[in-house]
C-alpha cells in the first residue's frame, strides 16, 4: 500500500478493521481494473472501494457508508 495512504487510514485501524495488502503486478485483470488508482480500499462487507487519491474525510465518509 501507498506509504502515504497507509500513514492516513493507519489510526483507523482497530480488531474489527483490518487492510490486506494485495499485488496486483501479478494480475492482468487486477492491473487494469486499479492500474492508476492504486491504492484501492475495498469494504468486504458491502464491495464499496475507495481509489487513491483521498483524504482523511473521505476515508471517514467511505467508512460510515
Amino acid at each position: 500500500m501507498c506509504e502515504q495512504a497507509l500513514t492516513l487510514v493507519h489510526p483507523f485501524l482497530s480488531s474489527n478493521l483490518s487492510l490486506k495488502e494485495v499485488d496486483i503486478s501479478e494480475s492482468d485483470d487486477l492491473m487494469s481494473r486499479y492500474g492508476i488508482r492504486i491504492p484501492v480500499i475495498k469494504r468486504i462487507d458491502s464491495g464499496a472501494e475507495i481509489g487513491w487519491p483521498f483524504d482523511q474525510q473521505d476515508f471517514l465518509d467511505f467508512l460510515a457508508e
